[in-house]
């Protein structure tokens, strides 16, 4: 037979595919990647768009999208090249002014803006102090708004007016809330919102001035991401972009946080993707070996065989990708819209990628997962159309399994981004499946001598497990994926939220004190513990800036918007301490007590900024502290809970290095609701101290933890449907078998009903196997993910102890279920078709 030429064969496969799709035969290869592409096209769409909901949700930190900020005014083509895209604009300039009243006078933090302001969020203010909060447009101008707490330190009212540089205005509102007031989280003074129209006529802007020009942009991703690449290179030195993500490192760790949690309910579905994908493809080769020897015969070479049957698979797999991907996109339609009165209205549509995705993992997992079968149709010996019991040359099935993991691994990596996930998840599972695999294996084995004396239907159900146990052991391993992909998911729902949650109490923090002079510590302390419940240690505070490592300019060992970058282009806030403070905790080196004796004092540096730094321990840092130079030694490395809400501190020194220093205290307290006349008798008793209110940014917190929970819940339907998708895949891969074995028992006189009963002693043995398997898998994994990717301290969870029960159960009665087929075929037909 001469070879065929590319397009024959091609035909060729195309009416073998669609003569087997009218036969039914392939209708389980392409229901198991519909299933695994639509669940992963559809948690991908529900994880993107509501990850950028909440990252445009947190973006009100920032009163918008994104943030061009500098301490000189943008560049005319900076402002331009935004309008061109098509972004809404709004300007802002921030800087700090001095109000003054007949009794008192205080330094302000002023924002004025233009009527555009904000982008994002709403403006809220009252009438009166403490009356009832209204939304709605910034000031007109000639009018200016401010805090409560200038009115109760100044004794102003409403109505009054106020002198602001060389202008005077009118106080026309109470600022209540400004979207972007938690970005800057330290501000230390009561703030004043005011038009930008009467800025010129204020005259408090000169050059030397310390301002900060502010350009607020809000648009369509693919604008601001345009926007972003093309305004970057042109940034000059004092000029920086910032998004939701940089403008709060509590907002940015709560996303990062979110975006971990969702990536892993991705994961679990491509892994159950691979197995459904890898038991349907087994199947289809194995039902393909008498076709593959009759082609043989007939001509085809061992390469056209192999490339017959792989054009078969991959014109199924794209169909049925595509066919996978437009139901996951319109599930997440369906999906949005029954949550349309828990989510935020506005979400982003999500693009192509997470469809292009989906479509990828299908392909990539078929690719991979039929390897070992496609390969081995390709050895099939001619032979086997007259001798049956011929089967193929065995292929190197570990080097190509291994190559399907590895790439499965690569896809899982890609949706997550995450090493650390990728390698606790799949490391976890293979680790747990080689060893329980090998236990079970020898389990089953073991079984032999209990077979005799067991009830007839138990010696039939296991003597189907113990005729091929490797067979068994790998769909106890299967199904074992699937109620551990199960668990995990409902674990990470109950548990690791729930760890989360707890690292926001009820009574966090939600105001910080600053300024506390040290005459007033002690009283200020005792007045804090009348209030609050569990106020947070006095830390002094000295700013300084560290201008130099090893004798070296550390502007430059730090690369552009690094950590390090960012954090030597202002002061810090330097403090000593003779204890670690509490959720601190030392990496690398030894605390004070502990130290070797030094020339120079001890500093105590927070581990991300020390790597963004290059420090190691004994390195020399000098720091300029109130026009004067000081140096201390790099004594040791901490890790810091930036997310509790309590003063932090990226460098701690040893007592008695800058208490010759004029310093301040700082703290923080929670302060129960509604206790706002409380809070203005204590600014008053103190005067000096400034109080400020993060109530806004807790609650931003808390809300994204609530939308985590419920896009949790619902992604766990779509991996509970994927792996009842397995489930019924795995045993349609062994159906054949079994119809013919059920049609030899009953032309031998068997029962249906001792059919039946052998059939639940089998799978309820299979799933009691995969539930201790699972059980013990998500032990392990979640002690991984604890470690190693979340930081958390684990323990045990006894309830994962019912899996054996539920296994048993789950897969007893779908076992049943789907082979109920083979008690139903005619054993004459079985018996004249073998």
């Amino acid at each position: 037979m001469a070879r065929p030429p590319f397009l024959r064969l091609l035909m060729l496969a195309v009416r073998q595919l669609l003569r087997d799709a009218r036969a039914g035969e392939l209708r389980v290869l392409f229901f198991a990647l519909l299933v695994a592409v639509s669940a992963s096209t559809a948690i991908g769409y529900f994880s993107a768009r509501l990850h950028d909901g909440m990252l445009r949700h947190a973006s009100e930190f920032l009163g918008a999208d994104l943030l061009l900020t500098g301490t000189s005014p943008a560049a005319p083509e900076q402002i331009a090249r935004g309008r061109q895209l098509g972004l809404e604009h709004a300007q802002l300039v921030e800087f700090s002014s001095v109000i003054t009243s007949d009794v008192a006078i205080q330094l302000v933090s002023v924002k004025a803006a233009d009527d555009h302001y904000p982008l994002r969020g709403q403006l809220k203010s009252a009438a009166a102090p403490y009356g009832t909060e209204q939304s709605g447009p910034g000031p007109r101008p000639g009018e200016v708004w401010a805090e409560a707490r200038l009115f109760a330190a100044l004794g102003l009212r409403v109505g009054d007016r106020i002198e602001l540089g060389s202008t005077t205005l009118r106080l026309s509102r109470v600022l209540t809330y400004l979207p972007d007031e938690a970005g800057d989280f330290y501000s230390l003074n009561p703030h004043v919102l005011m038009h930008l129209d009467d800025l010129p006529a204020a005259g408090v802007v000169q050059p030397g001035s310390r301002v900060r020009y502010r350009e607020q942009w809000r648009g369509a991703p693919e604008a601001l991401t345009a926007y972003r690449q093309t305004i970057e290179p042109t940034l000059a030195a004092n000029q920086r972009l910032e998004d939701a993500r940089d403008s709060s490192r509590q907002v940015g760790g709560a996303l990062g946080r979110a975006e971990r949690y969702l990536n892993l309910a991705s994961l679990a579905a491509v892994l159950l993707a691979g197995v459904a994908v890898a038991l349907s493809a087994a199947r289809f080769a194995f039902r393909r070996f008498d076709n593959s020897a009759l082609l043989r015969c007939l001509g085809l070479s061992r390469r056209q065989a192999l490339g017959l049957f792989g054009l078969q698979l991959a014109m199924l797999g794209l169909v049925a990708s595509l066919a996978g991907a437009l139901l996951g996109w319109l599930g997440q339609h369906g999906l949005f819209y029954l949550l349309e009165g828990l989510l935020p209205a506005d979400l982003p549509a999500g693009g192509p990628g997470p469809a292009l995705a989906g479509i990828a993992t299908g392909l990539v997992a078929l690719a991979g997962f039929a390897l070992p079968p496609l390969a081995a149709l390709g050895r099939v010996p001619p032979l086997r159309v007259l001798r049956r019991d011929l089967l193929p040359v065995p292929v190197s099935s570990w080097l190509v399994y291994g190559a399907a993991l590895l790439t499965l691994g690569l896809i899982m990596w890609r949706l997550s981004l995450d090493v650390q996930l990728t390698l606790a998840l799949l490391g976890g599972g293979l680790l747990t499946a080689l060893l329980l695999g090998a236990g079970l294996l020898a389990g089953l084995r073991s079984l032999r001598s209990a077979l005799a004396r067991s009830a007839l239907p138990w010696r039939l159900g296991l003597g189907q497990l113990l005729h091929r146990p490797l067979a068994a052991t790998g769909q106890v391993l299967a199904f074992g994926l699937i109620i551990l992909a199960m668990a995990l998911i409902a674990l990470l729902r109950g548990e690791l939220l729930d760890t989360w949650q707890e690292q926001l109490p009820a009574q966090a923090p939600n105001h910080f004190a600053l300024n506390v002079l040290p005459t007033e510590k002690e009283a200020f302390a005792a007045r804090l513990a009348q209030l609050s419940p569990h106020p947070a240690p006095l830390y002094p505070v000295v700013p300084g800036r560290l201008v130099m490592v090893n004798g070296e300019p550390v502007r430059q060992l730090v690369s552009k918007d690094s950590q390090g970058e960012r954090a030597i282009r202002r002061d810090l806030s330097l403090t000593w301490a003779a204890e670690l403070p509490e959720n601190n905790r030392l990496l690398r080196g030894d605390w004070w007590n502990r130290a070797r004796a030094s020339e120079l004092p001890g500093v105590s540096v927070e581990s991300k900024l020390a790597e963004s730094l290059n420090l190691k321990i004994g390195d020399r840092l000098s720091f300029s502290v109130g026009g004067l130079t000081r140096e201390a030694r790099v004594s040791n490395l901490r890790e810091v809970d930036w997310n509790n809400f309590q003063p932090n501190f990226y460098m701690i020194f040893e007592p008695g290095t800058l208490q010759d220093l004029p310093f301040t205290y700082l703290t923080s307290f929670y302060l129960p609701a509604r206790q706002e006349r409380e809070l203005v008798e204590l600014a008053r008793t103190f005067p000096a101290v400034t109080l400020l209110q993060v109530d806004a940014l807790l609650a931003q917190l808390r809300g994204i933890v609530a939308q985590v929970s419920l896009a949790i819940e619902y992604v766990l339907l779509f991996v509970l449907a994927a792996g009842l998708a397995v489930l019924f895949a795995g045993l349609q891969s062994t159906l054949d078998e079994r119809i013919r074995q059920g049609a030899l028992l009953r032309a031998l006189g068997a029962e249906r009903r001792l059919l039946i009963g052998a059939r639940r002693a089998e799978f309820a043995l299979l799933g009691a196997a995969s539930g201790l398997l699972a059980a013990l898998g998500c032990e392990l994994i979640s002690f991984l993910l604890y470690r190693f990717a979340f930081d958390l301290s684990w323990q045990p969870h006894p309830w994962l102890l019912s899996l054996p029960l539920f296994g048993a159960l789950l897969v007893g009665a779908a076992g049943v279920l789907g082979t109920r087929r083979a008690l139903n075929v005619s054993p004459l037909t079985v018996l004249r078709e073998g």
